[in-house]
């Protein structure tokens, strides 16, 4: 399965809905930017040349595509809001500027809202669009990385194992923990790959997700668990590998040990990363959820509005969507 690309910056526009308002007072300044076919890290420099601080201390909720208008917050300290609102960024313009107490963090949003067309889908290929979507909509659809986490070249998660095996040395520690990121990414997709099951369903050993609160548990009862799973109240995890990780029990852990070992981990050896690069761990669910979708036809084109969590990719929705019927359950496309 091919991985999904804009015509235009245009055909793909995504609004950031962050998690909480900034307060108005405090010692960062908190950038809503409107950024156009350029990548969120950029932005980030040229935001942190312009006041003045390093790159380190720009924040923000979470990288956008590059190839698209994207609509997101970033943060600086020591920045005047007025002097903020008056910066001319490379391909982005400033929108809002509001004072908070702290940098904005990875993962401090609530949704992404996005716009996108689809052109040249043609009648059969639009209709089955339709049809996935509301099924997606009940049951989720695969929450595999898509291939941008990987790089123009798809070479970050090799790049990443390098960093981690001490065999390459990246003075940015924000760019290591980029290129650690994607082998981290790259394993959780080819778990998500070699399970076979329904995205709605479980087997016995999974670490299941609590839909609601975010806790993790081990699937121990199936007749008292596949209930819930069905009715989305919980779901499957995959594994962003790492020191405090829940681990799974049989077949499902028998996967996860042969992912890691494909892409060169020991699963028995100690984990240990160069100084600035955390490796502490976590679950990704293996489905999103998806709220707000529908599609519009025009002519041959699809419009297709959905808001997903954080994390997930709207361009694996639109794979997903347009995948011929004999592809593969959707689950694989590794980069």
């Amino acid at each position: 399965m091919s991985a999904w690309r804009p015509d235009a910056p245009e055909d793909f526009v995504v609004d950031e809905i962050p998690l909480y308002p900034a307060s108005g007072e405090g010692a960062h300044t908190f950038v809503r930017v409107e950024k156009r076919d350029v990548t969120t890290e950029e932005v980030a420099r040229a935001l942190a040349r312009a006041a003045g601080v390093p790159p380190r201390d720009v924040g923000y909720a979470g990288r956008k595509d590059r190839r698209a208008i994207a609509r997101q917050w970033l943060s600086a300290p020591g920045l005047d809001p007025a002097r903020a609102l008056e910066l001319a960024l490379p391909r982005a313009r400033v929108l809002e500027a509001v004072r908070h107490p702290h940098k904005l963090r990875t993962g401090h949003l609530r949704a992404n809202a996005f716009v996108i067309s689809i052109r040249g889908a043609g009648e059969t290929r639009a209709a089955r669009a339709e049809e996935r979507l509301a099924d997606f909509a009940r049951r989720g659809f695969p929450n595999r990385f898509g291939a941008q986490r990987f790089g123009h070249a798809g070479d970050n998660a090799a790049r990443g194992a390098a960093v981690l095996a001490g065999r390459e040395r990246v003075r940015d520690r924000r760019e290591a923990r980029f290129l650690v990121s994607a082998l981290q990414a790259a394993v959780f997709n080819e778990v998500l790959a070699r399970r076979a099951l329904p995205l709605d369903a479980l087997e016995l050993g999974d670490v299941a997700r609590v839909e609601a609160s975010g806790g993790l548990f081990v699937v121990e009862d199936l007749a008292r668990e596949a209930p819930r799973a069905a009715a989305f109240e919980i779901s499957a995890t995959g594994p962003i590998f790492g020191t405090h990780d829940v681990a799974p029990r049989g077949e499902p852990a028998r996967r996860e040990r042969e992912a890691l070992a494909a892409h060169g981990i020991d699963p028995d050896a100690p984990l240990a990363a160069p100084r600035g690069v955390p490796l502490h761990g976590a679950r990704r669910p293996l489905r999103a959820r998806i709220e707000g979708a529908a599609i519009t036809r025009s002519g041959d084109a699809l419009e297709l509005r959905v808001t997903l969590p954080p994390g997930s990719y709207a361009t694996v929705l639109v794979e997903e969507l347009l995948r011929e019927e004999d592809d593969s359950a959707g689950l694989g496309g590794l980069p």
